[in-house]
């Protein structure tokens, strides 16, 4: 297997590059991994503008050498992003069915980082999540799960049957925002061979 050279973090619905998992994360790479080309965008509320900004932003990028990383949506999102570039893939709680899940969150919302920061989730942003579904298509990459139990937000045995094929990480207890994410680093490194 090919070591990664680029790596792409995805966070979830109301977050940001700022989140506890993207910063530890980030912090590793540059720390442990300083040639390894990191990139955490800051993603619109519209699900298709944030693929078509994340499609562009790993275009020239190495499909053989690159690895993407997603939390809670941004796990959604990185299944697609590894189905286009062919790519392994890792999924921190994700979200299997955002179209039905996300529903009833249409309206204004804060950002968890920045309050002050405001969004507002469409309803034509349910068809756009939709349209990005790979339910039923067999993964272009390796995955790797990590799936908590005490996830209180999504379902693990959604996770689960929605990535049947993925090594996983069955996680006890623990919450949405898989507090204690920085034991499971080396984990995700070791799959991703990290150059």
């Amino acid at each position: 297997m090919a070591t990664t050279t680029h790596l792409l973090y995805l966070h979830g619905f109301r977050s940001s590059p700022q989140s506890a998992k993207a910063q530890a994360m980030a912090a590793h790479v540059h720390h442990h991994h300083p040639d390894v080309h990191w990139w955490c965008p800051q993603l619109p509320p519209s699900p298709r503008e944030a693929m078509e900004l994340v499609a562009d932003g790993v275009r020239d990028w190495p499909a053989d050498q690159m690895a993407v990383i997603g939390s809670s949506l941004g796990g959604f999102y990185a299944s697609w992003v590894a189905h286009l570039k062919g790519c392994p893939s890792v999924l921190i709680n994700p979200a299997a069915y955002p179209d039905r899940d996300l529903e009833r969150y249409i309206g204004e919302h804060s950002s968890w980082h920045d309050p002050e920061t405001r969004f507002f989730f469409r309803p034509e942003y349910i068809p756009e999540l939709q349209a990005l579904g790979l339910h039923g298509k067999a993964p272009a990459g390796r995955e790797l799960g990590l799936f908590a139990k005490g996830d209180e937000l999504l379902d693990w045995r959604e996770m689960l049957a929605r990535y049947p094929l993925a090594e996983h990480i069955l996680i006890e207890g623990s919450d949405h925002a898989l507090s204690g994410f920085e034991a499971y680093i080396p984990d995700i490194c070791d799959f991703l061979q990290l150059a």
